[in-house]
């Protein structure tokens, strides 16, 4: 389509969608959905959910006067094309690429975007406080959160529910249902009820009739409560929103998700009602694009790939993940007792293949990682080995339960610690680059980094026969880093992987591969670095650390792709602490990690080979 004649191209903020017409919106509908498969095949993203939802955009954009009406987007994964008609258009192609667009919502970015978000469950809580907020001030505003069916299957969004049914404030919760199958609620009757039941003056009239009947003398009060269990149990019957009624929602639904004019008619009724509402809409994920409609959990989180076949541009060589999947599967083909419990996540833990073959041992317990955790411990208590398997990002959320009813109890879970250390494109929320700072202030948890896939495989062998809580800690990304072969994994103790006498480097997890090119460089410098690769972070293998500073004047470098605060360079450094040393600390800052490609992430940040070798020179061997 033309520049001239593309509606897209017209569109700069809300206020312009607003002069559309019914038929336009449909265009450009198609128009948003062209741009976002173009981007996404070439850099990567969100692509399932975002084609599903952009009806859905424009039509909270079109009904409600952004951003003074102010909508908080679960996730932000689904935000493409609210990002797209807030003014960055221009802007998109960019989008999960350095110093370009965040894939997910981000205040920084934009004033549409309330929150600068990532993690699943917390739009409902975040949403009421901006209503009791407006209340405080006397503020007409709508304010609305955004949620999928499967972030509503974390804890903390019942929590919001519950709240926000109490106090009774407007507030309209939209369910984004694109898995659910539900028959669709159309009629004429249909729509007059929705508007009925939304309106004031219906529940109004409900709060006068329960009153009037309280004041009659004797039976009032038995003759409310005869009519309430009357109503609750015709709404058993007839409702399929009774949870949310019983939690004291209207409840609006459901309906087509890509049906513009009865999306926008209903947000509208929405909009006039005096309590909380739930609008229940159902989308389908990959519209409009035939591969991601046939395989949408494919393409949630998708590489580049080719627009014509949808087949990922990307090489052959296995990811950690693919090994950590492929080891447990054949493990668990060993030993009965062998299970995996994932929150939401089985085909980005590697967990496929052990779910189809072992589907009495596999749990997957929706966007829950509290559940999942307490879970896998009643597992180990009960007998079993479980493995549970979370994003290092995600895990931050379940730190208490980890604390307290696993490693207090002392109960053998082995905690599958994925995506640790700098993922890239995800950018702020998911970078899990304070896993190891957390992770070891845990009393009796065993924290292990391995080098390379081989060494992952290992780790997860002994980590089930220790019979102790244990977290196994691996990145995103190629698992052959091109080292030799390991050597046996003796517990609590690392892996000198070269010999000398002017610097010791010591490595964490995957930072061996740039200790080993940093060493190289230096050794061209005439500088003898000695390589140590930790393997466990927790416990330290103190004496061999002692012993290489010793060996090597003092001098020591530490390297991890973790924060520096409460990481793999104070847990040495306080090894050394009796010693005469000089410890130089190589890893990430104290900081919230913007997107980019996970090489040049690394690169900026100093945690390269050649980045490496220039500090450690520059520190100790400069002529």
């Amino acid at each position: 389509m033309s520049e001239e004649k593309s509606i897209l191209a017209q569109i700069n903020d809300p206020a312009d969608l607003r002069r559309l017409d019914i038929e336009e919106l449909t265009a450009l509908a198609q128009e948003i959905r062209d741009l976002i498969l173009q981007v996404v095949a070439e850099n990567g993203g969100h692509l399932a959910s975002n084609l599903g939802t952009v009806e859905l955009a424009l039509a909270v954009h079109y009904a409600f006067n952004t951003p003074y009406d102010q909508v908080v987007w679960d996730v932000g994964h689904q935000c493409y094309a609210h990002k797209i008609i807030t003014g960055r258009r221009d802007r998109f192609s960019s989008i999960r690429t350095a110093e370009g667009l965040s894939g997910f919502c981000n205040a920084e970015e934009s004033e549409y975007d309330c929150f600068t978000t990532g993690h699943a469950s917390n739009s409902i809580s975040l949403a009421l406080g901006l209503a009791m907020a407006r209340d405080a001030k006397g503020e007409k505003r709508h304010v609305a959160a955004v949620i999928g069916d499967g972030a509503l299957t974390g804890g903390m969004a019942f929590e919001a529910l519950d709240h926000g049914g109490e106090l009774q404030t407007p507030l309209i919760v939209i369910l984004n249902d694109n898995k659910m199958s539900i028959a669709a609620n159309v009629g004429a009757l249909s729509r007059h009820l929705m508007k009925l039941r939304a309106a004031p003056a219906y529940h109004r009239a409900k709060r006068d009739v329960d009153a009037w009947l309280q004041k009659i003398p004797g039976v009032g009060p038995l003759m409310v409560k005869a009519l309430r269990k009357v109503k609750s149990a015709g709404k058993y019957l007839i409702s399929r929103g009774i949870l949310f009624e019983e939690l004291g929602y209207v409840y609006l639904g459901p309906i087509d998700g890509h049906d513009l004019p009865h999306l926008i008619e209903l947000l509208e009724v929405a909009k006039g009602s005096d309590c909380p509402v739930v609008v229940h809409v159902r989308t389908q994920k990959g519209k409009g694009y035939a591969p991601a409609e046939q395989n949408p959990s494919r393409f949630h989180g998708a590489a580049p790939f080719c627009l014509a076949s949808g087949y990922e541009k990307k090489n052959d060589q296995p990811a950690f993940t693919d090994v950590f999947g492929k080891t447990l599967l054949e493990l668990a083909g060993q030993d009965p007792s062998i299970c995996a419990v994932t929150a939401a996540m089985a085909d980005g833990s590697g967990l496929k293949e052990f779910a189809r073959s072992y589907p009495r041992r596999f749990f997957d317990v929706g966007i829950a990682e509290q559940h999942a955790l307490s879970f896998a411990a009643g597992l180990a208590k009960g007998g079993m080995k479980p493995v549970a398997v979370l994003y290092s990002t995600f895990l931050q959320r379940a730190y208490d339960q980890l604390m307290e009813d696993i490693c207090l109890q002392q109960l053998p879970v082995v905690l599958a610690v994925d995506r640790a250390g700098v993922v890239g494109e995800d950018g702020y929320s998911h970078q899990g680059v304070y896993d190891l700072s957390f992770l070891r202030s845990i009393p009796g948890l065993t924290v292990m980094a391995p080098r390379d896939g081989v060494e992952l495989s290992m780790m997860l062998r002994e980590a089930l026969i220790w019979r102790r809580p244990v977290a196994i800690r691996y990145p995103k990304g190629k698992a052959d880093q091109g080292l030799p072969l390991p050597a046996p994994v003796c517990y609590g103790k690392g892996e000198l992987l070269r010999e000398g006498r002017d610097v010791a480097l010591l490595s964490c997890g995957v930072m061996a591969a740039a200790a080993m090119a940093a060493a190289d460089i230096l050794h061209r410098q005439g500088v003898e670095a000695a390589v140590f690769h930790s393997r466990f972070v927790s416990p330290l293998d103190e004496s061999a650390v002692i012993s290489l500073a010793s060996a090597c004047g003092g001098r020591v470098a530490a390297l991890e792709d973790n924060i520096a605060e409460g990481g793999f360079g104070e847990a040495c450094a306080g090894a050394l602490r009796q010693e005469k040393a000089d410890i130089l600390s190589i890893a990430l800052p104290k900081s919230f990690i913007a997107q980019g490609k996970r090489d040049d992430i690394l690169g900026r940040y100093g945690l390269c080979g050649d980045k490496i070798a220039q500090a450690v020179a520059g520190k100790w061997f400069a002529k």
